[in-house]
């Protein structure tokens, strides 16, 4: 067995992840459009007909701007918690409202989708790790600082999306005012560049095969800069940036632990993705 993976988007211009297998998947968050989400999945190959949940870190908007009409179009249960969803604001169809609890594991198939929570600045915060016959793949996203049930799960991942929101260096040189700086590194806010790849190096399973950095800041922070900074020290963990403007390719996971060995998992071929999906 194993697991597709792929960000549609991610940034505070909307979040948007997609992680599935060959029968069914979900969307952890909805940010974008239900247009643009039905586009840039397109583009992949990847088909909504197989996605039969979405699940919601929480209300701010970036995360769920798209909920609301992906989930009535194709009539999706929304996964989310009742604090989440009353102060998202979200008008979604009754019958499509599903809460669920801190690491009580969701069974959709042959996916187990488990919450658990996280430090953010939200009413109710959490990130999700999806199984698969022991396959595991994480969204550690909108992190104010790694917590033990955020380092407990990211040891056990085989791929993960994690946040890499900001230099500091350009976090305290730039723009933004005083109150925002210290919102966004005050250990509720956002996860900085030394701050992920410390995470990384300390907690990083052996068999972790492919890691997404995700949620960059536009103006504190630069693809090329984080993109170098894990290469160096990434070892065989393949390092993806997840785009705030375009989808990444299709990546697929599978447990090569039990062989004994840490080989990098290749690329979706376009091609296979559309028979595939």
């Amino acid at each position: 067995m194993s697991l597709f993976i792929a960000s549609l988007n991610s940034g505070s211009n909307g979040n948007c992840y997609y992680v599935g297998n060959q029968h069914e998947a979900v969307l952890i968050d909805a940010g974008i459009s239900c247009r643009e989400t039905e586009r840039r999945m397109n583009r992949l190959g990847l088909s909504l007909r197989k996605v039969k949940a979405i699940f919601i870190t929480h209300e701010h908007s970036d995360h769920i701007n798209g909920v609301a009409m992906l989930a009535k179009r194709y009539q999706l249960p929304v996964y989310i918690t009742t604090p989440t969803l009353q102060n998202g604001g979200l008008k979604i169809q009754e019958h499509l409202v599903y809460s669920f609890r801190a690491f009580e594991p969701i069974i959709i198939g042959s996916l187990e989708i488990t919450g658990f929570p996280k430090e953010h600045d939200a009413c109710d915060p959490h990130s999700f790790v999806v199984t698969d016959n022991n396959i595991r793949v994480g969204i550690f996203t909108d992190i104010g600082l790694p917590c033990r049930n955020v380092t407990n799960h990211f040891s056990q991942c085989h791929a993960a999306f994690l946040e890499a929101n900001y230099d500091e260096e350009m976090l305290e040189t730039g723009k933004y005012p005083y109150h925002l700086k210290n919102r966004i590194r005050g250990g509720k806010g956002h996860l900085s560049n030394r701050q992920a790849l410390q995470l990384f190096l300390k907690h990083k399973p052996a068999f972790m095969s492919h890691l997404f950095l995700s949620h960059l800041s536009r103006e504190n922070n630069r693809p090329e800069l984080v993109r170098d900074l894990f290469t160096k020290k990434a070892g065989r963990t393949e390092i993806i940036v997840a785009s705030r403007y375009e989808e990444t390719r299709v990546y697929h996971i599978r447990n090569l632990s039990r062989l004994g060995y840490n080989v990098k998992s290749s690329v979706v071929d376009m091609k296979m993705q559309l028979s595939l999906f």
